[in-house]
């Protein structure tokens, strides 16, 4: 669970937070580099029905993997082509009996496979460094960032800090209206015509609003952030698919909700994210639906 903390004095210091931000940008420039020099080359493969995985999500894991691991041997790391020597950072399965904070890095080295295979220039590396404590259960994504290597945009967030977009101050629209909205969604690739993804969908397509589906999650929180779309929804995610995006839109300004009411849960992601409070309001009964 990500809850917020009493008092930000008593969490971390500054400087090492100014320290793993840093390593946040180099290991994503470093899994970024490695996806251009294979984009359009590297072989694919199906793990399940339209899941696709590609030897470039491997390598670019392994360099990401290595560097953090170099600098920081006492961290932990999870990330989706988990691989034998890399741990686990489930909040509900840390050691509890620890006296000092608990690190993990969550990684998704190439956010967009699916675009990825088909040469569609829309994917992107996300990584986040996400803390706990282990005597009160607090935990807090503190630093995060997501890099498209297409364009060598890195969106960026520090908890505390606000974000940005290759170093400028990004913020959210300032859209209050579903119809005005550009809205994208995340839906599993096989569901049925009953299934509540598609009930929400319809939905929001029977209002005057514009809705897009475009392959990346860490994007679509990214572009929420910086105002390029108006709200995005998703239930059907991984931790590692928003965890930096996450920390991008909130501390961009935006709005993040579960829209069943629940408290936001980054193991279990099921959210909304707007722009505007007045927008979320106007999306929140679109969204709750049965099932």
């Amino acid at each position: 669970m990500i809850q917020p903390p009493l008092n930000s004095a008593q969490f971390i210091d500054p400087n090492l937070l100014s320290r793993y931000a840093a390593a946040c940008h180099t290991a994503a420039d470093m899994g970024g580099a490695v996806l251009m020099e294979q984009f359009g080359k590297a072989k694919s493969w199906k793990k399940g029905i339209g899941d696709w995985v590609t030897q470039a999500d491997f390598e670019s894991q392994r360099v990401i993997h290595s560097y953090l691991m170099e600098q920081f041997p006492g961290h932990r790391f999870l990330g989706e082509e988990q691989t034998a020597g890399e741990q686990s950072c489930a909040t509900e399965s840390i050691d509890s009996n620890q006296d000092e904070f608990e690190f993990c890095w969550i990684v998704d080295p190439l956010d967009g496979t699916v675009n990825f295979v088909h040469q569609l220039r829309s994917f992107s590396v996300s990584i986040a460094l996400l803390i706990r404590n282990p005597k009160t259960g607090f935990s807090q994504i503190v630093t995060g960032a997501v890099f498209d290597p297409t364009t060598e945009e890195r969106f960026s967030a520090t908890w505390q800090r606000g974000a940005t977009l290759n170093g400028e101050p990004i913020r959210p629209s300032q859209c209050q209206h579903i119809a005005d909205a550009l809205t994208v969604v995340s839906t599993n690739t096989s569901v049925g015509p009953e299934d509540p993804q598609i009930k929400r969908m319809l939905n929001v397509m029977a209002t005057p609003a514009s809705m897009r589906r475009l392959g990346s999650a860490a994007l679509n929180l990214c572009y929420v952030a910086c105002g390029r779309v108006d709200a995005y929804w998703a239930t059907n995610l991984s931790c590692w698919d928003v965890a930096a995006g996450w920390l991008i839109a909130s501390e961009a300004g935006a709005g993040l909700e579960d829209f069943d009411g629940a408290q936001l849960n980054l193991m279990k992601p099921k959210f909304c994210c707007a722009a505007t409070m007045e927008l979320m309001n106007e999306l929140r009964p679109l969204l709750m639906v049965d099932g």
